[in-house]
């Protein structure tokens, strides 16, 4: 019977890391504050918010909704505000990707982008109409942001620690493509890790496991000229098997970021037809 019982287990255990992965749409809050500052980083404190907006299945594609705002303090009085404002659709075959920005600064419009980007056999067509009306190809082999979540899910199910791949997200001017190096860290216990986050408390994701990530991205013509790079930016955060995340941690190089998430809604899923 103890025989009969561990080969079912074990067997239940392999069908759930098999079993398709399936994002939550959900709407989240962070609260950005700074979490330190490098030598000679001239920024002394940092405030602001983020809103992600997720939607969607693996059938009509998925919607993000993304708005990050953030007032930062060099002192003496001397403020500036950045407000980056996004909205992307990604294919659930992840073929395709569809993506515009505005990022302001101070409430004056700096950059914009438009365009939309799809794979092919020997390569990925970019059509960017912002900031300026462009056509360029890039590798096949890129992918793309949801299409990068899920596989980091994949790899934390399977045991993975590490996936290095490039990456297309359609941020600055539209053209560039990150090498990304991200880092799985062992699976956390349900009260592992208390946040003091309105996660703490949310019955349902209880019972969801989740794991420590950590990415890394680099401009890949940079990547090409040197082995001993250091990454663009950074993010950390804790990401449930769902693709809901908490624990923001955004590593500029000269500092540092915190998200403390403060408000958690999670939709219905929507089958597929």
């Amino acid at each position: 019977m103890l025989a009969c019982s561990l080969i079912f287990a074990a067997c239940a255990a392999a069908h759930a890391q098999d079993a398709p992965v399936v994002l939550v749409p959900h709407r989240a809050v962070y609260d950005l504050t700074l979490g330190r500052a490098r030598d000679g980083a001239a920024v002394t404190a940092v405030r602001g918010r983020i809103l992600y907006d997720f939607d969607g299945n693996a059938c009509n594609g998925y919607t993000l909704q993304f708005r990050q705002v953030s007032e930062l303090d060099s002192g003496e009085g001397k403020t500036s505000t950045s407000d980056l404002r996004s909205t992307t659709w990604e294919g659930g075959d992840a073929k395709r990707f569809n993506f515009t920005s505005e990022n302001f600064l101070n409430q004056s419009l700096i950059d914009s982008v438009d365009g939309h980007a799809e794979h092919g056999r020997s390569a990925t067509a970019i059509d960017l109409a912002k900031p300026e009306s462009k056509a360029l190809d890039i590798a096949a082999g890129v992918v793309f942001p949801t299409q990068h979540m899920i596989r980091v899910i994949e790899a934390a199910r399977a045991g993975k620690s590490i996936l290095s791949f490039p990456v297309y997200d359609g941020s600055d001017t539209g053209d560039k493509v990150y090498d990304t190096l991200t880092v799985i860290g062992k699976k956390l216990m349900p009260d592992e890790r208390k946040h003091d986050d309105v996660a703490d408390n949310e019955p349902k994701l209880a019972s969801v496991p989740r794991w420590p990530v950590s990415i890394s991205y680099f401009e890949k013509s940079k990547a090409q000229e040197s082995t001993e790079q250091t990454p663009v930016y950074a993010i950390g955060f804790e990401l449930y098997e769902n693709g809901i995340s908490r624990a923001l941690s955004l590593d500029y190089n000269d500092f540092v970021v915190t998200g403390r998430l403060s408000s958690l809604e999670i939709k219905d899923v929507k089958p597929c037809p």
